[in-house]
């Protein structure tokens, strides 16, 4: 049985923009892996934020907050919970993004200089989405916050992960 032809053209178009990774289908790719990896990051950061909160840390983080005049215990257990959070998600995220998303860029291979230049890249989605957390947690709840600071990370992520991480190779001429 044959499609007519205007759904055999479209399926057609579909299959080569796949094929070619066209950049929309990469940052719907990059989000479904997003959403993993929020699911994690969020599930971790809770957790972790109730373990940064106990009284070990705070008598801690009140010490530190007194010393840099920089804002309440229960905030300031915010950042390494954060940072913990996004320590697991990013590994997971690496694997995702390199077998799915990026799979043409990279082969489908795992290479420790890849993750390193992924975590790395990483890092400035990391400072976005701490500095949101921290900043928005004075404004709005602190699950609103989160969710505020995984959009402002997928934004710089994905553009990083793009342009820099994954980015098309030109073939090595001999």
């Amino acid at each position: 049985m044959r499609l007519p032809a205007p759904f055999h053209r479209l399926l057609l178009r579909l299959a080569t923009a796949w094929r070619q990774r066209a950049i929309t289908l990469k940052a719907a790719s990059f989000a479904l892996v997003g959403v993993v990896n929020t699911v994690v990051d969020f599930g971790v950061f809770l957790l972790a934020r109730e373990f940064f909160r106990l009284p070990f840390f705070i008598d801690l983080f009140d010490r530190v907050a007194d010393a840099c005049r920089c804002g309440a215990a229960e905030k300031l257990a915010l950042i390494p919970a954060n940072v913990v959070a996004w320590a697991v998600a990013v590994s997971g995220s690496y694997v995702l993004n390199s077998l799915i998303t990026f799979s043409a860029e990279s082969g489908r291979q795992l290479r420790l200089k890849s993750y390193l230049s992924f975590v790395a890249s990483g890092i400035a989605g990391l400072i976005a989405n701490t500095t949101t957390v921290y900043v928005l947690s004075y404004f709005i709840s602190e699950v609103a916050a989160k969710l505020c600071a995984i959009a402002a990370s997928f934004m710089v992520n994905f553009s990083l992960s793009h342009f820099v991480v994954f980015r098309t190779r030109r073939p090595q001429t001999e």
